[in-house]
């Protein structure tokens, strides 16, 4: 990513982790309550309790307002602690190394070409995914667990969600969805970085804008709108395949296959919106963070140099 200037000093591995880390957990604060939405969207057509058969979701505000009149406002915000969990696991991975992977490729040299850079995403998203996984489970499962009477509770925290998927489902059950995650993650990671550093490029080449907040803005928009369009049938999958008991898919093959045949095509673009405005105001509020931050954490250590 073309994150400071050329004349700066490029900002060390930590420095970039750590800005991914924080920026991301920035992302998920603000965009949480779409990706609940987004998630309770695309696992709509399954077998519902008795108690929620009643309930249907129409549209992402449609799906928030009814959540927030069933289950109350705090059921917008299920599994966030595992949710900022998994960025500060998963976004200083797949965000944080994106740069030194694709310089490792390369051999160091200024240019990368695009198969490098989709290379070094792909890379990145997996490393992330394989590392991460157990709380992208718990926050999925979170997620989609309703707070309505007479609908038992799969889980009551974080902790005892780890716990009881472990006891129960042994580590399998926390790396559960792991194959369709890291196809999810590598196409997401590679579009959304590589778009990015795209667009930005494009931009600062044509001098269309600075290297500033407008720019940094439009890249992030346009990252997260193709990166939804790519990765969104993957994602349905993945969600579905994680929330599901076990027994109820063989595999996320079979869970894909399941879907489309009762409930078409189109299954694997539900949720679709809510999936693009969160990805895509992720994308904006994330990117713009991680950028400050990191000229920021450059500034101080910078300064910190100089008085030494």
């Amino acid at each position: 990513m073309v994150g400071l200037k050329p004349s700066d000093v490029p900002p060390p591995l930590a420095v970039k982790m750590m800005s991914a880390g924080a920026a991301a957990c920035i992302g998920d604060l603000i965009t949480f309550p779409l990706d609940t939405a987004k998630v309770r969207l695309q696992i709509q057509g399954e077998k519902k309790v008795e108690a929620a058969k009643n309930i249907r979701y129409r549209g992402v505000f449609g799906t928030m307002a009814t959540m927030v009149k069933t289950e109350g406002p705090r059921s917008l915000y299920n599994g966030l602690i595992a949710g900022l969990q998994r960025q500060v696991c998963f976004a200083s991975i797949r965000i944080g190394l994106y740069d030194n992977v694709k310089n490792f490729y390369t051999g160091d040299k200024d240019h990368a070409g695009i198969v490098i850079r989709i290379l070094a995403g792909c890379t990145t998203g997996a490393m992330a995914v394989s590392f991460a996984q157990p709380t992208d489970v718990v926050k999925v499962r979170f997620q989609a667990q309703m707070n309505l009477d007479g609908v038992a509770r799969r889980y009551n925290g974080t902790m005892q969600a780890y716990k009881h998927i472990f006891m129960n489902e042994g580590l399998r059950g926390l790396w559960k969805g792991t194959l369709p995650n890291i196809t999810r993650n590598a196409l997401v990671n590679c579009t959304e970085l590589v778009t990015y550093d795209l667009i930005k490029e494009a931009i600062l080449k044509h001098n269309l804008l600075s290297d500033n907040l407008p720019c940094h803005f439009v890249s992030a928009f346009g990252a997260g709108f193709v990166t939804t369009v790519i990765a969104s049938p993957v994602d349905v999958v993945k969600t579905r395949y994680m929330n599901s008991p076990p027994g109820q898919y063989k595999s996320a093959i079979n869970c894909a296959w399941t879907m489309m045949t009762k409930e078409g095509p189109t299954a694997f673009y539900k949720g679709f919106v809510p999936s693009f405005l969160r990805l895509g105001s992720w994308n904006v509020v994330m990117f713009v963070s991680f950028e400050q931050i990191k000229r920021a954490m450059m500034a101080t250590k910078q300064r910190m140099e100089t008085h030494n």
